[in-house]
């Protein structure tokens, strides 16, 4: 059948035998299962774009195909985006973001394009660099050994393996393999700061842990001069080192009369 013959198969069968395809069945048994010829499954298949993927449960805040195959319905019947956001449930800004990422070169939409495009950028679990090269990590363990900071270390690797770009790697990932001990049981003499496992860094707290200090505090030399007069309630300022114990409740009392005395 050429490319550009006009396709009689209804769209359930098409989507049928996308389906199929996911679970594993080759192109000519899903097409026969679907009453459709070889050749038209293979326009299908490679309309599409191939298909790398066996169809998995995610989470209902992604697209699911059959939300893509309702956006490419609903583009087909010129209807408005907001109106088929809020027949599958999702905001019109996200389906606006499914349409421009993943369109067909030639700017149409396609779902099971879309379906395939979407799963080929899923983001997936890599090995770690240094667990994997048994050399690199020789040689990691080894500047380190020299009391080479890891900054040090990743500007010389660069420098030393310009071409080797599986060995460039920056200080945060070399900080990450010694912190996971695979430079060898982690001691305060491996890495320059003396750590053996990585702080985490709260909200207000700069590297070293400290509270970070407010930009816009008031030097103690800027109060006003009423401060000086000792006037005013909340201005008076008891001597506590003078007290070797906590004061009772007769001290207490005494230094609240005065302050009202004084007011």
């Amino acid at each position: 059948m050429p490319r550009w013959a006009w396709n009689k198969a209804a769209p359930e069968a098409k989507q049928r035998y996308f389906e199929l395809i996911r679970q594993g069945l080759s192109g000519s048994k899903a097409s026969l299962e679907v009453s459709v010829s070889l050749s038209c499954g293979s326009n299908w298949f490679i309309d599409a774009g191939s298909v790398s993927m066996i169809e998995k449960p995610i989470s209902s805040r992604y697209f699911s195909q059959d939300d893509r195959i309702e956006i490419a319905d609903g583009l087909a019947a010129r209807e408005p985006v907001k109106s088929i956001a809020s027949r599958i449930g999702k905001t019109h800004q996200s389906v606006y973001r499914e349409i421009a990422r993943n369109k067909k070169p030639d700017g149409t939409y396609q779902p099971w394009y879309a379906h395939n495009q979407a799963y080929l950028r899923r983001a997936r679990v890599k090995e770690h660099r240094v667990s994997a090269d048994d050399h690199l990590r020789d040689v990691i363990a080894a500047s380190l050994a020299k009391h080479w900071s890891p900054g040090q270390i990743s500007r010389w690797l660069r420098r030393r393996w310009p071409h080797r770009t599986t060995w460039h790697l920056c200080a945060e990932t070399i900080y990450a393999a010694a912190y996971r001990g695979l430079f060898g049981p982690i001691d305060r003499q491996m890495l320059r700061t003396g750590r053996t496992y990585r702080h985490k860094r709260s909200r207000g707290r700069n590297r070293d842990g400290a509270l970070r200090q407010l930009t816009n505090m008031r030097s103690i030399h800027d109060r006003p001069t009423i401060v000086e007069t000792r006037t005013q309630i909340g201005h008076w300022e008891g001597d506590l080192e003078r007290h070797e114990a906590p004061c009772n409740r007769a001290e207490v009392e005494g230094l609240r009369r005065c302050a009202v005395a004084a007011a």
